[in-house]
């Protein structure tokens, strides 16, 4: 049970409303996350901004799914690694070996592993990466720019594992347990 309460779309505050009615017109449901974060409409809304936002960048749909994968398993979060294990199958196409990998931090495609590798450390690390680190990304191919939505869907999925993990999110995705204890 989640350390607040985890209201239904209708017992939403007023203004997050409308922003969980967009959450179910793109992604059918308003998983449980959506609807604790509601709790505080700006976070909602700030949330949605950030994420809406990267998902219009250069970063492919399935980097980013690898990308929180990675996160997740760094974090301990059940949760997020619960939800982005069931979009990576079912949305991004991913396999279950590139799930295995990508929870490990590293990705079994050459181009996507240098994405992964460097979010990892940058969540493990908490930022501090060496300047090899952003050559390999260079060397890989990745923009400045790259680099930059890298390091935003990090903290993008930083926010959300510390949400869940802080507040014991209920999980509504077939549960993937992380690695690492929490």
């Amino acid at each position: 049970m989640s350390r607040i309460p985890t209201p239904t779309v209708e017992q939403a505050p007023a203004t997050a409303q409308p922003l969980l009615a967009g959450v179910q017109k793109q992604l059918g449901i308003v998983p449980n996350m959506f609807r604790l974060i509601s709790n505080s409409p700006a976070t909602l809304e700030a949330y949605l901004g950030f994420s809406a936002a990267l998902g219009k960048g250069k970063l492919a749909p399935a980097t980013r799914e690898r990308i929180a994968l990675a996160v997740a398993e760094v974090n301990g979060c059940g949760y997020c690694l619960s939800a982005h294990t069931y979009i990576g199958l079912n949305l991004a196409k991913l396999d279950d070996a590139e799930i295995t990998a990508n929870r490990s931090g590293a990705s079994n495609d050459i181009v996507a592993d240098a994405a992964v590798r460097f979010a990892a450390k940058v969540a493990r690390e908490r930022g501090q990466v060496a300047e090899g680190d952003i050559a390999a990304l260079r060397q890989a191919g990745y923009s400045d720019g790259e680099v930059l939505e890298i390091i935003g869907h990090v903290a993008l999925n930083v926010f959300t594992n510390y949400v869940n993990e802080a507040l014991k999110t209920e999980i509504d995705f077939p549960r993937v347990d992380a690695r690492k204890a929490a």
